[in-house]
């Protein structure tokens, strides 16, 4: 089922075992803070995180009695499926004790989510839930309910400006309206400019991983406009991220293997250091000279342009250069 017919099912009964996934991780969370309130299980709960699930645990935890008469509530969270004999398993536990509740988080592909979908059914009163990432409209009524819940006195433009502020990281921005709550007055855009930290190094990022990646980039570059970056902190990401292009590209030709530790000075999170060995090596010696060279043309030229013709400047530089890709 989907969101709305979730929220009138809670309405009426609380489902003793689901499946949850889907792109809106915030919500996912609010109704796990839900389930946790619901059956007063914080003292009593478990949870089972990734690689710290293990079957045989969490069914001794489901077959016990309750400490102190209290609820036995397992939460696991993971990326990987649990087998369907193990699943149903869990489920019949569940039904059998009405004081037992399970929530899988699952955060791997919608498409494994769906082969699991069959344990849980009506009949052992489980169910499945998918929640798709929320529009604008959405999420600032999420994040409006989160205001009225802190006592906080915001604006729908300031919400929208937070959205846009912080890419749409719901939690990021739940988290600064805690932040913000504390100054004890109505928060205004101003207030999100001086007081809230960008994403925009992170989009950045994002947009530089599409473009050598030859996708399309205009939906990511107007994004960063729309935060406030320019085209001269835009062309200074690019040259800095090619240099580290470069970097990977010649400590690959050497070694035969990559150390982000080694190349930069510091060690990059295991899933970027891998993103960028994989986009050195489809980046050959002479592509990295033309980019160079590009790059060192475009910044003289946006110094020569008008403002209002340097973003369509930049826009046409990055389809020359993934052309050379």
């Amino acid at each position: 089922m989907y969101k709305r017919e979730f929220e009138n099912l809670l309405k009426r009964d609380l489902p003793r075992a689901i499946l949850i996934y889907g792109e809106n991780s915030y919500l996912i969370s609010l109704y796990i803070d839900y389930y946790i309130k619901r059956t007063n299980a914080l003292d009593t709960l478990r949870r089972d995180y990734y690689d710290d699930y293990n079957f045989t645990n969490a069914k001794a935890y489901l077959s016990q009695i309750s400490l102190f008469g209290g609820t036995n509530l397992l939460i696991i969270k993971r990326d990987k499926k649990i087998p369907k004999k193990e699943l149903d398993t869990l489920i019949e536990l569940v039904s059998k004790n009405s004081d037992n509740y399970l929530i899988f988080h699952y955060e791997g592909s919608s498409k494994d989510a769906k082969s699991m979908q069959s344990s849980f059914t009506p009949k052992k009163g489980a169910i499945w839930v998918r929640l798709f990432e929320p529009n604008r409209d959405e999420s600032i009524t999420l994040l409006q309910k989160k205001a009225n819940s802190l006592g906080l006195d915001i604006d729908y433009y300031a919400l929208q400006h937070l959205i846009l502020t912080l890419d749409g990281d719901l939690a990021l921005c739940s988290n600064e309206l805690k932040k913000l709550a504390i100054l004890n007055r109505k928060i205004v855009t101003k207030d999100i400019d001086s007081l809230v930290y960008s994403t925009a190094p992170l989009a950045i990022e994002q947009l530089l991983i599409e473009l050598f990646e030859k996708k399309p980039i205009n939906k990511t570059l107007t994004r960063l406009f729309d935060l406030g970056e320019d085209e001269f902190s835009i062309l200074r990401s690019t040259q800095f991220f090619i240099n580290q292009i470069f970097l990977f590209n010649s400590y690959m030709k050497i070694y035969g293997n990559i150390d982000s530790k080694a190349i930069l000075g510091y060690k990059l999170p295991k899933q970027i250091e891998d993103k960028k060995a994989n986009l050195a090596l489809r980046v050959n010696s002479k592509a990295i000279l033309k980019i160079y060279e590009l790059l060192l043309e475009v910044e003289l030229n946006i110094k020569k342009t008008p403002p209002k013709n340097r973003e369509l400047l930049l826009y046409g530089a990055f389809i020359r250069l993934q052309s050379y890709l």
